[in-house]
């Protein structure tokens, strides 16, 4: 039987920034029509803030990789990072650390919306099979 009161007994929502967004308790969704609408907790597990944390990382690395390969001769394939590199030249990767770090914090954020995790999981198999593309280019100069 339903025990929910359909009497909003909030007058506001919760504004973005409260006390609850540093001490708020909620670490998931309880019912399951809220886990497959998508919402909004305060508190992460260690496996998301793990994958975070790995992309952020697998950036660096593929921003120092692409330092290096540009200056042994190779060239930049991507087309945005190319254009950064011309306007920001060696740092560039301030630019693209940055953009990154910013798109992670968005989908922190929205982790309990469907398929975000499977975005980030696409995402850090991109930035793993980049790095070991680089990787390979390093070992064998093929550039």
């Amino acid at each position: 039987m339903e025990k929910r009161s359909f009497r909003d007994r909030r007058r506001q929502p919760t504004p973005l920034f409260s006390r609850y967004t540093f001490w708020g308790q909620r670490k998931l969704l309880r019912r399951k029509e809220d886990q497959e609408k998508g919402g909004y907790v305060d508190r992460y597990g260690p496996g998301l803030l793990f994958f975070l944390i790995l992309i952020v990382g697998l950036n660096v690395l593929d921003s120092f990789f692409t330092m290096i390969i540009l200056e042994c001769g190779g060239w930049e394939v991507n087309p945005i990072v190319r254009s950064a590199i011309e306007v920001y030249g060696d740092q560039f990767w301030i630019w693209k650390f940055m953009l990154v770090s910013v798109n992670i914090i968005l989908l922190c954020l929205h982790s309990r919306f469907r398929y975000v995790h499977r975005i980030i999981l696409w995402i850090t198999l991109l930035f793993l099979g980049v790095i070991l593309y680089q990787i390979i280019l390093l070992q064998y100069h093929i550039f």
